[in-house]
């Protein structure tokens, strides 16, 4: 009995061992590289599936550098994006904008100084183009021509040298305000190169930028295109569970001023602007980095 229940089981293993003997050696390295390519296949396959129903932890304050530096602009602004007065979001691959119709230009731009970015390619600086995205329509470039204001960056080109599509994208008119050239060439490109600086000391940083828009502002253009009389920088730094805010108030206007000079309380600039900067921060620890017009937890 113990003989004929050996000899019925082995009957299947002899029989595919007749045909590999049967095959030749090529086809056989098929069979083998085929078995293994189903099983690479089936394990990756469950690999992924595993990963896209894992759930994205929630923001908390012990969250790590490396949890916010290089991630993309759409994954960073759900964390750190301001609030918009106008509702009309503009998503760019590296930067975020709240486009105001009313005055023809963003009341901010967000985007990450990323580590040595502006230490990229040497591109050769396109036209400006009005913003496809904007969906109320972005200024045309002509407002400033003879109008005796450059086309002031807000998201630098500078900062955004590490691919040549990124730096093109800063090119759309809904990311540049009326500025004075020695505004512009000045004080304004002092604290750029600074924010620069920082980017590369602390790993990354996120910048909100912009004009402060209010009723009664000078105009250029057939489309009234407003002229801030003040320029804004809010800078966070987020560094293993610890965060460190600034923020920088500047006349438009050229000035010899050290850019420390410059800093005063987020609270203030919020209060100009209506804007809530990096909401999504734990009330307490928002509030007192708001309050503070203390520079010196930066390197000057």
């Amino acid at each position: 009995m113990l003989i004929k229940i050996i000899i019925t089981n082995s009957i299947p293993f002899f029989k595919y061992y007749n045909i590999l003997l049967k095959m030749s050696k090529k086809a056989i390295l098929y069979l083998v590289l085929s078995i293994g390519v189903i099983i690479t296949y089936f394990f990756s396959k469950n690999e992924s599936k595993e990963i896209i129903e894992k759930k994205p932890a929630d923001v908390a304050v012990s969250e790590t550098k490396t949890d916010s530096i290089y991630v993309d602009v759409q994954n960073a602004g759900e964390k750190y994006l301001p609030t918009s007065t106008t509702h009309q979001l503009v998503t760019h691959e590296n930067y975020v904008l709240s486009y105001n119709e009313k005055y023809e230009q963003a009341e901010w731009v967000f985007y990450e100084a990323k580590v040595s970015a502006s230490r990229g390619g040497d591109f050769k600086r396109p036209y400006f183009v009005k913003d496809p995205k904007v969906k109320t329509g972005s200024a045309d470039w002509k407002n400033y021509r003879k109008s005796g204001y450059d086309k002031g960056h807000l998201c630098p080109a500078g900062d955004m040298k590490f691919s040549k599509q990124a730096f093109e994208d800063t090119f759309y008119t809904s990311n540049i305000s009326p500025q004075k050239k020695d505004f512009n060439a000045g004080v304004w490109n002092r604290l750029e190169q600074k924010v620069r600086y920082w980017a590369d000391k602390y790993d990354g940083i996120y910048v909100v930028t912009g004009g402060i828009l209010s009723d009664g502002l000078k105009t250029i253009g057939n489309e009234k295109v407003a002229v801030p009389n003040y320029f804004y920088k809010v800078l966070l730094d987020v560094d293993n569970g610890h965060y460190r805010m600034i923020g920088f108030l500047v006349p438009h206007e050229n000035s010899q001023k050290p850019l420390y000079e410059f800093v005063v309380p987020v609270d203030e600039i919020e209060k100009k602007t209506g804007i809530d900067f990096f909401p999504i921060l734990p009330d307490s620890v928002e509030d007192k980095l708001e309050k503070s017009g203390d520079y010196k937890a930066w390197s000057f």
